[in-house]
């Protein structure tokens, strides 16, 4: 039964809204009406989903972030694990929602499972908010008749892909504030505080030190060219990310970033635990290996990696072990195609893949740890070495000359 939004105002003239089911919009008036309320205005959930997402198409934001999904999902997989059927599930998620928006998107699953729609299908209907491998999953969960089982397994993935990528923004993000100050401070001396101290000494008419001299030829510089050097770097970035858009160019980018020797570890060791993981998830709820396949190489963010997937999958769609057509591509580590090697002779694909993927993501996040904890020292003596070369260009003049008036 469709789900229609309406404003309405009750005995009190308080205006009202909400969600209610009926066939059409006029038997939702009737029911209005009936309830001592008068319409103001009546819209099919479906509508206004529709403009909502024309509107996320542009500027707008999901519904449901990452965090709200994963426990959305959660809490999905508990009221159908206790035994409720899955529209009074939605049903009780409607009604505690955070949002308007979200009591929509959930009202309007719940008519389209009313409808006769199956549950994954339902899902599909908003790609914005559900990606296709979660439309995936829970088909395969629907088909084997383990839908909680399957939530569940889902929610711990979506979790676990959250812990990892919130350790690796931590693990950088002092990094990077310390650099953004860094050079803040040093661009605040060299352009203001080094051509005040020149202006004291220009009447002096002596030859000033060299480090000084360099010190104002930079701050010269900067005073002149700064703006534009700082709109040339905006452009370049503005042009290197509009190349990026472009596929063979975003493959070469990506191909090389997987050849740094540190940072290139990251992002292999990063999409391999995504990729195994994925594939562990999939696998396990039942999912053909193929299309196993084909929507976990969609999850790479690496193009030379998701290049690398789906020409394995190729070699198995022709009949090669998945360990085999694995170990064929030399950019994935080499611990991926060994536990799934043990995973094809031992029956429990699934169960090494997730294993693999878990050894991935603490390699990661010990890694990630481990180049964070060397950069910090690093920036802070680069950060110490300018600020005393800028302190000694000042200070060298004011010691020269108080050594002459003596």
């Amino acid at each position: 039964m469709p789900a229609f939004s309406f404003e309405a105002l009750d005995a009190q003239g308080q205006t009202r809204k909400g969600v209610l089911e009926a066939d059409t919009a006029r038997a939702a008036r009737s029911q209005l009406r009936a309830q001592a309320l008068v319409p103001l205005a009546v819209q099919a959930v479906g509508e206004s989903a529709g403009s909502g997402a024309a509107q996320a198409r542009g500027w707008g934001r999901p519904v449901f972030g990452s965090a709200a999904l994963a426990i959305w999902t959660r809490q999905l997989a508990g009221l159908l694990a206790s035994g409720l059927p899955l529209e009074r599930a939605l049903t009780a998620l409607a009604d505690e929602a955070e949002n308007e928006r979200q009591h929509h998107l959930v009202a309007l699953l719940r008519a389209e499972v009313n409808a006769g729609s199956t549950f994954a299908r339902a899902l599909q209907q908003h790609p914005r908010e559900f990606s296709d491998i979660y439309c995936a999953v829970i088909g395969a969960g629907e088909h084997s008749g383990n839908l909680a089982l399957v939530l569940e397994r889902l929610a711990d993935d979506l979790e676990e892909r959250q812990a990892l990528q919130a350790k690796l923004i931590g693990a950088a993000l002092y990094p990077a504030i310390v650099t953004v100050v860094a050079i803040l401070i040093v661009l605040f001396l060299v352009s203001y505080v080094v051509p005040q101290v020149a202006g004291v000494f220009a009447g002096t008419k002596r030859q000033l030190p060299l480090l000084t001299v360099a010190m104002l030829g930079i701050s010269s510089f900067v005073r002149a060219w700064g703006l534009w050097l700082g709109a040339a770097l905006g452009l370049g970035l503005l042009a290197g990310r509009w190349a990026l858009t472009i596929d063979t160019l975003r493959t070469r980018f990506d191909a090389f970033w997987l050849r740094l020797p540190l940072l290139g570890r990251l992002a292999r060791g990063y999409n391999a635990a995504r990729f195994a993981s994925t594939l562990a998830m999939l696998a396990g709820a039942g999912v053909p290996i193929l299309k196993a396949l084909q929507a976990a190489a969609e999850t790479l963010h690496n193009r030379a990696l998701r290049a690398d997937a789906l020409d394995a999958l190729v070699m198995v769609r022709e009949g090669a072990p998945l360990a085999t057509a694995l170990a064929q591509k030399k950019r994935f580590p080499g611990l991926l195609p060994m536990f799934a090697r043990l995973g094809e002779q031992t029956g429990q694909l699934p169960l090494m893949l997730e294993r693999a993927a878990t050894q991935f993501s603490a390699e990661v996040q010990r890694r990630a740890l481990q180049l964070a904890t060397l950069l910090e020292p690093l920036l802070i003596v680069t950060m110490g070495v300018v600020v005393m070369l800028i302190v000694l260009a000042v200070l060298q003049p004011i010691i020269e000359l108080n050594q002459f008036m003596k």
